[in-house]
């Protein structure tokens, strides 16, 4: 007998089976893109989805790093204890659409408003207000929702409660239409819970749990003449 040769027969037959266990394990490498479902942390998976392809017009996005509404929280509360009457905030999530360049993808931001803010005379082209939260605002490529909140997890927010403003920006222009709008604000209305529910908000901020298609418009601020 070649004791040699079945020796070396043996290793090689060894690490051919080390190689073939070994590639079985290795787990494929996600793919670089999600469909609606998955975006912002799957927040609107089962609900949404056809509205977030119709808002952002795509059925594919870009792959982002999870995480987003813990991290947004976090600054939240850290900008909240500092006392300021504003603060800069970040993104909930961004809905790169497959393809698109960073200076046109839709996103959703969430930051503390100054008090002025709300009921601010003159408005954007196309914008309409809404009675929603302490106002709500939509146009063909954003939509925003200001809101109160007052929680455990922010120290004095009894006394004061957290004014936080959600918006969604770069929108797919789908036209003027109301409905177009709606949609705009349904996504941005669904984020807003989203953050109050995570930030502990009594009565969720006052936020509906579902947006009325029948929402209340409000008339717009006029400035005053001077």
């Amino acid at each position: 007998m070649d004791v040699n040769r079945n020796g070396k027969t043996f290793i090689a037959g060894l690490v051919v089976v080390f190689s073939a266990t070994a590639c079985a394990s290795d787990p494929e490498p996600p793919s670089p893109y999600v469909e609606a479902a998955e975006v912002c942390d799957g927040l609107f998976g089962g609900v949404l989805e056809k509205t977030v392809e119709s808002v952002t017009g795509a059925t594919s996005f870009k792959r982002q790093a999870s995480g987003g509404t813990d991290r947004l929280i976090e600054k939240i509360e850290k900008e909240y204890a500092t006392g300021r009457n504003w603060s800069p905030g970040g993104d909930l999530c961004e809905m790169a659409a497959k393809g698109s360049r960073s200076a046109d993808e839709t996103a959703l931001r969430f930051h503390i408003y100054a008090p002025q803010d709300v009921n601010y005379p003159g408005s954007a082209e196309g914008e309409r207000r809404f009675a929603l939260g302490e106002e709500a605002l939509a146009n063909t490529r954003s939509a925003g929702i200001y809101f109160e909140c007052v929680s455990p997890r922010l120290d004095g927010s009894k006394n004061r409660p957290a004014r936080i403003y959600g918006g969604l920006s770069k929108a797919h222009d789908r036209g003027d239409a109301l409905e177009n709008l709606m949609d705009n604000l349904r996504v941005v209305h669904f984020a807003s819970l989203a953050v109050a529910e995570k930030l502990e908000c009594e009565d969720n901020a006052g936020l509906p749990a579902e947006l009325d298609p029948d929402l209340q418009q409000l008339p717009p601020v006029s400035r005053e003449t001077e």
